[in-house]
């Protein structure tokens, strides 16, 4: 009795053993996790997605059916999130986090966003999508005609891991791209940037010289001369600086007013050189303007007039 009790004890130690070294065990994923982000303007788009491999195989139309809804990665939804309203295809999405599914064609497919943000394959409601985008793939991979890959074709891209980047983005807009094997699909998300930082401006700007001045640089480098200035206008009058003094006379610049915008370098000259040391910090911007410049400067008046 006491050697099968002994035995017992001995094959439960074992499981117990065996059952936890288990638990520690950590192998990598066949389609680890993977994400992506990217600021554009404002706003922060994020896409949280697993990340399959080829290893081999034929992947459109075959592990990936032609004509049936994907969930366009693997293991779980692949998920993108914006920091902010944007626009996809027409369509405002409001902020928030998403779901990307994809219906691949021979000749077309469909890109899905759902507002089931865990959706998957067999969960998906079409009456879920918010927005739905007619597109064709791109082929990123070129062949010979005999069948073979070329060697060193610049041309040539193959995509082993399933990966989404972000591309041709600017302050309004960015393209999403979905890589995999030899495809490469896109769509292109809008955001309002100009608006919104037209409403921080007017959120922001509460007599504080420093951000009239940060706003009148911002529209001065969107051309946007007329509002730059005043901005700029109101940040002198509250504080009058050499920085914004400076900031004024680039946007007389580019406004033609050559001599005011010497006027106003040359007061930015007098007083940054009045400033502690070292935050006079466009110095030789403004001394070389005023080199530039020279022949715009007010002329002296002769004695007696």
């Amino acid at each position: 009795m006491k050697k099968n009790l002994l035995k017992i004890s001995i094959a439960f130690l074992a499981l117990f053993l065996f059952l936890n070294v288990s638990a520690q065990l950590v192998l990598p994923q066949p389609s680890p996790k993977a994400s992506v982000m990217q600021t554009v303007g404002l706003t922060d788009i994020t896409i949280d997605y697993s990340s399959p491999g080829v290893k081999g195989r034929k992947i459109w139309g075959d592990v990936v059916p032609y004509d049936k809804v994907w969930r366009a990665g693997a293991n779980s939804a692949t998920k993108i999130t914006f920091s902010r309203d944007v626009s996809i295809n027409g369509v405002v999405i409001p902020k928030g986090s998403y779901s990307i599914l994809m219906t691949p064609g021979i000749n077309e497919w469909t890109i899905h966003i759902n507002k089931d943000a865990t959706v998957s394959a067999d969960s998906y409601k079409s009456d879920m999508d918010i927005v739905k985008i007619k597109t064709a793939s791109v082929a990123t991979t070129v062949t010979a005609a005999d069948g073979t890959m070329p060697v060193g074709g610049s041309a040539q891209t193959f995509t082993e891991r399933l990966t989404y980047t972000f591309s041709d983005f600017t302050n309004e807009m960015v393209n999403v791209n979905m890589l995999w094997e030899n495809i490469k699909i896109i769509f292109t998300v809008k955001v309002d940037t100009d608006k919104q930082a037209t409403e921080n401006i007017d959120k922001s700007t509460g007599g504080i010289w420093s951000i009239y001045n940060n706003s009148a640089r911002y529209y001065y480098d969107k051309k946007e001369y007329d509002k730059a200035l005043g901005y700029v206008d109101q940040s002198i009058s509250n504080s009058d600086q050499w920085f914004n003094n400076w900031v004024k006379a680039q946007i007389l610049s580019a406004k033609g007013l050559n001599e005011e915008a010497y006027t106003f370098a040359a007061k930015a000259k007098e007083l940054g050189d009045k400033a502690p040391a070292g935050s006079f910090f466009f110095k030789d911007a403004v001394e070389k303007a005023l080199v530039d410049w020279a022949a715009y400067a007010p002329k002296p008046k002769k004695k007696g007039k």
